[in-house]
């Protein structure tokens, strides 16, 4: 029996009720059934993003957006980007929404996801405190990390497997430092295994006048509690910071919304998606610059 023969029903109850207790009863059968009635028929999918897009505030600002131009519903679950592309494999989601390039490539080629679009960039920037007791600043992240190890210097770091995390990495390496179980060894080092606003606020609030910490400059720029915090080293080439997004492959998890989540992807890399991206601001300044390559 369908939501609406139910209603329908419900409601030729109601014409039939004389007790008014029953009358409220049965009335509020019929809003319930309708609504559920209504909710079955919204289509609706499941993203998994990171949390950089969902604690910078672009989901709250594109999501609307997408919605009075699709009418769908949209579930975003913010994780770091490890933790998203699992879930594309689990079949936990439709739509992957992510920045690791080559995490991305792979579950690709491992058939988990259908295609990879570039959606758009932003950058990486070293935070710390505003006095600089290590000396980092400049635009050298590989000699700004040396630095840090060099000093024993307070660092926060994601340690979560995120698209930032990744890229912290790297740049571990490219700086000629080793970091076994994912550490560069150091004993003020502090992985959290927490979302970017978790470490922000951890580095914000560490004795001493707060700690060093790898962000992307879209958190970074909607975060509030910056304490004595500013950005330290920005500008390397290296820090570029390029978002991609993949449909979950049905193949591999028939039970995936393919066809709506291919809306939502034709939607984020059409000119008017990626113009709904390049709007989004906070004090004036442009937090991601849409570079679609469909």
């Amino acid at each position: 029996m369908s939501g609406l023969s139910m209603a329908t029903r419900a409601i030729r109850f109601v014409g039939s009720v004389r007790s008014g207790r029953m009358l409220k009863a049965a009335v509020g059968l019929v809003w319930i059934l309708a609504a559920g009635a209504s909710m079955a028929q919204t289509p609706s999918i499941v993203i998994a993003s990171t949390t950089s897009t969902e604690q910078s505030g672009l989901f709250a600002h594109l999501l609307p957006e997408f919605k009075k131009a699709t009418g769908m519903d949209v579930r975003v679950v913010a994780v770091g980007t490890g933790q998203a592309i699992d879930m594309g494999r689990r079949g936990d989601a439709d739509v992957l929404f992510v920045h690791d390039q080559a995490a991305e490539e792979k579950v690709v080629a491992e058939g988990f996801a259908i295609q990879r679009f570039a959606v758009m960039y932003n950058d990486f920037v070293l935070v710390g405190p505003a006095s600089d007791p290590a000396g980092v600043r400049g635009r050298d992240i590989a000699l700004a990390l040396k630095k840090l190890q060099a000093a024993n210097a307070n660092v926060v770091s994601r340690g979560d497997k995120s698209g930032t995390h990744a890229a912290e990495l790297r740049y571990w390496k490219t700086a000629g430092i080793e970091t076994p179980a994912g550490t560069p060894g150091f004993a003020n080092y502090k992985a959290c295994g927490c979302g970017m606003g978790p470490a922000l606020n951890i580095a914000a609030n560490t004795p001493g006048g707060g700690a060093y910490v790898l962000a992307d400059r879209g958190t970074w720029l909607s975060f509030r509690n910056r304490a004595d915090l500013a950005v330290l080293v920005e500008g390397d080439t290296r820090l570029f910071n390029q978002y991609g997004v993949m449909v979950v492959n049905p193949a591999k998890h028939p039970h995936t919304k393919v066809a709506q989540a291919q809306k939502f992807v034709d939607w984020i890399v059409s000119p008017a998606g990626q113009a709904v991206i390049a709007s989004y601001r906070i004090h004036g300044e442009q937090l991601f610059f849409p570079n679609a390559t469909k």
